[in-house]
């Protein structure tokens, strides 16, 4: 059965773009409000956390979605997860008996390689955001083989390729089933749809912050969406933001 384009979303196609993620920044300065998905067969000035250069050439899946969600900031940076689960669902659709995985805060892996990324930016006057853009990089033909973490591609996994379009369709019919959890229900669907596929949950992991690196079991993600590390029987650490390697 094909999946269908989900109701109520638009979306716009270029062949070159500096970032999908800039372009939705200038699609909500000019006052769209319907949401929409921004994808780009190259660009030129794709970005990740932290700043990294994000490489996207023709054959992977670059997309954002530019969201009006209309609940305050710390609510919104929940639908990285959202964004995460439909990543996997969709690499998981194309490769059904891959290892895959998502690794906190907000990549998927396939076995101990990164296959897709994710961004989320938003300007804000206020306490909640104006809107909100969720970049997803999926790699579906090629991969970048000179990574701090190393990285993988469907192609390179012997999948036949899939058609970015394809790849589009059924990444946002998934996010918008999980959108609409968590606009009914809260993060906790999403918190436990995470969980069920976390990446070296239960096992020790290090985890790189802006003042150091802590080691420590990770036990989970807390209500926020904070990482939970326990570094000794008696401490734990919560961890809002970082990045967390294994082994």
């Amino acid at each position: 059965m094909s999946t269908a384009w989900p109701e109520g979303y638009a979306r716009a196609h270029h062949a070159t773009l500096d970032s999908t993620n800039e372009e939705a920044r200038r699609l909500a300065l000019t006052g769209q409000t319907q949401p929409i998905w921004i994808t780009a067969d190259q660009q030129t000035a794709g970005r990740g956390r932290r700043g990294r250069v994000w490489v996207s050439p023709p054959g992977n899946l670059a997309a954002t979605l530019l969201i009006r969600p209309g609940k305050p900031a710390a609510q919104c940076a929940q639908l990285s997860f959202a964004a995460a689960i439909a990543a996997h669902e969709t690499i998981a659709h194309f490769a059904p008996n891959a290892p895959i995985a998502v690794k906190w805060p907000n990549d998927v892996l396939v076995g101990d390689r990164k296959i897709a990324g994710i961004l989320l930016e938003s300007a804000s006057t206020g306490t909640v955001p104006e809107w909100l853009a969720i970049g997803i990089g999926i790699n579906l033909a090629h991969f970048p083989p000179d990574t701090e973490f190393p990285a993988t591609a469907l192609a390179a996994l012997g999948i036949p390729t899939p058609n970015p379009a394809d790849a589009l369709t059924h990444l946002a019919a998934s996010f918008a089933k999980w959108y609409d959890l968590w606009q009914d229900h809260g993060f906790a669907p999403l918190r436990d749809a995470w969980l069920a596929r976390a990446k070296g949950l239960g096992t020790r992991i290090r985890a790189r912050l802006g003042d150091g690196e802590y080691w420590g079991m990770f036990e989970g993600i807390d209500e926020t969406g904070a990482l939970i590390l326990r570094e000794t029987p008696g401490k734990t650490r919560i961890i809002a933001a970082g990045e967390v390697f294994f082994g």
